[in-house]
């Protein structure tokens, strides 16, 4: 996701939605539940006070990887940890460790780190801000799920939602369902699946293919605080002249609160001084 062109965005809408937390209200069970439930999202999207750090294994049909990531006041970083579920070799833990210290000896790096997620996450709240209008919502009723019942609620699109931008153009061709936890009023499952092709820049710029999908599930992690703890996806689409196919598993785990205003150089040793962490070479 570097720039308007690489488009899945409603994974990242509610990625975004998942970095902070939310207060929970009274119970709901009205009409307003989706749209107080979005609005606690975009609430959630842009509250940046309760940074965590958190294992992440992706995996793809060629590759999995495990990551440790912390949430820093100058971005996100991250140490990776396993490569198809087996322990780094020696060569690639030290490849890793001197990635580490090329970032600690220049900041400009983190320094564009941080500006790409910041871009991200702002075209994440563009596809956030348009969901309430962009569908047409209709109660589906109760799903027992092991935290208790959630409200169900099917969507389609709304014929009277003009998309503004690049970002909120997929949502005209999506079907599918949201969950809602109605007591905490926020989102714990989102299943989408494209009905349609959808162009970009009357196909120039690229084409998601009918029929790709995502799944994304939400979770209190503790404190209060929400974040995705699975996501899957599968898409094909063309960028440019370029067809890709996106096929992946992200599963987010281990979640662990920590100080908030860490720098990036201490979110680093952090990461290094787990039990298992390598021994950087130099330092």
């Amino acid at each position: 996701m570097r720039n308007s062109v690489h488009l899945i965005p409603l994974w990242l809408a509610i990625a975004a939605a998942s970095y902070g937390q939310n207060a929970p209200p009274a119970p709901l069970r009205d009409s307003g539940l989706v749209e107080r439930a979005l609005a606690a999202e975009l609430t959630a999207a842009q509250d940046s006070s309760h940074p965590m750090r958190f294992s992440l294994r992706k995996s793809s049909p060629r590759l999995t990887t495990t990551k440790e990531l912390v949430e820093s006041r100058d971005g996100m970083v991250a140490m990776l940890l396993s490569i198809n579920d087996k322990p780094l070799s020696p060569a690639d833990a030290q490849k890793e460790q001197d990635r580490l210290n090329a970032l600690l000896d220049d900041p400009g790096k983190q320094r564009h780190r941080k500006q790409t997620q910041a871009e991200d996450t702002a075209r994440a709240l563009k596809v956030l801000r348009a969901l309430p209008t962009a569908f047409v919502y209709q109660y589906a009723g109760a799903v027992a799920t092991a935290s208790g019942n959630v409200e169900r609620f099917v969507f389609t699109p709304n014929p009277a939602f003009n998309p503004p931008d690049l970002e909120t153009q997929v949502l005209t061709a999506l079907n599918g369902e949201i969950w809602i936890d109605p007591v905490q009023v926020r989102v714990v499952r989102l299943e989408g699946k494209l009905q349609q092709d959808v162009d970009f820049g009357w196909g120039v710029l690229g084409r998601l293919y009918k029929g790709g999908w995502i799944i994304i599930d939400q979770a209190d992690v503790g404190g209060g605080v929400w974040r995705i703890v699975k996501f899957q996806m599968s898409m094909s689409a063309r960028i440019l002249i370029r067809t890709r196919t996106y096929q992946t598993t992200e599963e987010e785990t281990h979640f662990a609160p920590v100080p908030s205003g860490l720098d990036y150089r201490q979110a680093i040793e952090m990461l290094r001084a787990r039990p298992e962490a390598p021994r950087p070479a130099g330092r």
